[in-house]
């Protein structure tokens, strides 16, 4: 069994409430590297394997949609626009992320934004018993099955990436 985190996130909270099985894992950012990449590295598990999640705003105000993609992946916008029926999707801009998901750059997870976006996760992850997507912090990853992810966020899988 692991020992608590460092720190407790509404991620790890929501996941222990619903009683889903999930793994943790802390690592250092103190050198600023916060992608998905170093993440991957970091935790020792395959790049394939660790997910990040982006958010969008759709060709409609206000409209915004989450999409999840392997660290190895380049979040294809046309795909992605497909998937959420829109004509066009574009990356929320950086400073709009914290207020809109409650979760900083680095730390934005599928899992417990401020509202409940339309997801899609790329249909790469259903090759994996398990994999990683952010725990809600930076540092912090939760590891658990792309099912249990896909039913707990009411999401989709999708062919996402370029």
């Amino acid at each position: 069994m692991q020992d608590a985190p460092t720190i407790k996130t509404n991620v790890l909270r929501l996941l222990e409430g619903a009683k889903i099985p999930f793994q943790w894992h802390e690592f250092d950012v103190s050198d600023g590297k916060l992608d998905a990449m170093t993440c991957a590295e970091r935790i020792g598990v395959a790049p394939e394997q660790v997910f990040k999640t982006l958010v969008t705003t759709g060709a409609v105000a206000r409209t915004y949609f989450v999409f999840v993609i392997p660290a190895t992946g380049e979040l294809d916008l046309k795909k992605a626009a497909k998937a959420c029926g829109q004509k066009s999707v574009e990356m929320l801009p950086q400073k709009e992320l914290l207020p809109l998901t409650g979760y900083i750059h680095g730390g934005c997870s599928p899992i417990g934004q401020k509202k409940l976006f339309p997801t899609y996760i790329d249909e790469t992850a259903q090759l994996f018993d398990t994999i990683c997507v952010s725990g809600g912090h930076t540092g912090l990853n939760v590891e658990l099955a792309p099912d249990t992810l896909l039913d707990f966020v009411h999401a989709q899988y999708f062919d996402l990436v370029k």
